[in-house]
């Protein structure tokens, strides 16, 4: 017992020059820099007359202390667990292993976590996330498959401290859904959920299938980030069809029960987006408004086009060659990523939100790639 006391002190001792390049890799001292410059700017006497510019400039302080803060706590991790485990050492106290063991395990959990947030770097990555399902093909076991899609997901958001909030949703038919949209909102929501968009494939005995047969399902997780409202994407009226209808679903007391819901097509790109959460028609109308401009932000710089209008329509094949990862029920349990490679047989515990491990290994490989 007392050897994996020594083990635990070797790696704490060693983490010194790990915190080092991680502080480097966070450019902790930097952030420090911009939070003394930006909390001076609170001090001006003009500062609070701006609304919107004053949030903003909260927000970020919130943020980048929020970073310094969870790398000073490690730092201060890793020096109590480093004392602990002579102490332990010293007077033979086996009781201590466990505990010695366990906060290792932990300690180099938290460094590969913050780690892993150094390659969210991209333009949108600190946004919120707005996540839509879709099911492909299939009918009901298609939709089951988009609503367990949907609550994995939710749980994952729960888990690590997001605020998941249903923004749209459309009952199946028997079972499942024929497509909701979430809000994930938090620091770096979009940066983790970016992995997750694209054709997600399903094969298990169908609990719709009287004859107990294999099935295969397909269902689209759309991800894309929540954008800064741009007054410079104008949207003409003429190319809006915009519907009211009655909420329906989840959400239970949370929904109006009225014709309050609001679904907007925009004629020349097909795309459709909803909101039935907002307890007033005009409120869902302003937040769909919200969602389509970051649909079109999103597509519009994803092909690089020069404006909105060159837009000319959304197509996502939802089907067989398409996914991006693959759940395997039966006639043996596994998930693998087809981009990535990684894989987990715990299936039970992904479908409980336990997707860490495809979100980091999709990260690791872009930054390779880059």
């Amino acid at each position: 017992m007392i050897v994996a006391l020594e083990d635990a002190k070797y790696k704490l001792t060693n983490f010194g020059g790990k915190l080092t390049e991680l502080a480097s890799a966070l450019r902790i001292d930097e952030l420090k820099t911009q939070v003394a410059e930006m909390e001076k700017q609170t001090l001006d006497g003009d500062f609070w007359s701006n609304a919107e510019n004053s949030a903003k400039v909260l927000r970020n302080i919130k943020q980048l202390k929020s970073k310094i803060e969870n790398y000073e706590k490690l730092v201060s991790r890793v020096d109590d667990a480093l004392v602990l485990t002579e102490m332990a050492i010293e007077e033979n106290d086996e009781s201590l292993v466990e505990e010695v063991v366990n906060e290792v395990k932990e300690i180099e959990k938290e460094e590969e976590r913050q780690r892993i947030e150094v390659l969210l770097s991209g333009e949108y990555d600190k946004n919120n996330a707005i996540v839509s399902f879709h099911p492909g093909a299939g009918g009901t076991e298609a939709q089951d498959w988009a609503l367990m899609l949907y609550r994995m997901y939710t749980r994952w958001g729960e888990k690590h401290g997001y605020n998941v909030k249903l923004v749209d949703w459309l009952d199946g038919e028997e079972a499942g859904i024929k497509s909701a949209t979430i809000m994930v909102e938090g620091i770096n929501a979009y940066g983790y959920l970016k992995s997750e968009n694209g054709v997600h494939r399903l094969v298990r005995v169908s609990p719709f299938d009287a004859s107990g047969r294999r099935h295969t399902s397909f269902a689209s997780v759309e991800v894309m980030p929540e954008f800064e409202d741009d007054n410079s994407i104008e949207i003409k009226d003429e190319d809006l069809e915009i519907t009211a209808h009655r909420s329906s679903g989840a959400g239970g007391q949370h929904i109006n029960k009225t014709d309050s819901a609001i679904r907007i097509l925009h004629i020349p790109t097909g795309i459709v987006v909803g909101c039935q959460t907002e307890r007033s028609q005009l409120q869902n109308k302003e937040y769909a408004m919200k969602m389509l401009k970051s649909k079109l932000m999103e597509i519009k710089e994803k092909e690089k086009l020069e404006k909105i209008d060159d837009i000319k329509g959304v197509k996502t094949n939802i089907e067989w060659g398409a996914q991006i990862r693959s759940y395997v029920f039966m006639p043996y349990t596994l998930v693998k990523d087809t981009r990535t490679g990684y894989e987990d047989g715990n299936i039970q515990a992904v479908m409980d939100g336990d997707i860490d491990g495809f979100i980091n290994a999709y990260l690791k490989m872009n930054a390779v790639s880059q």
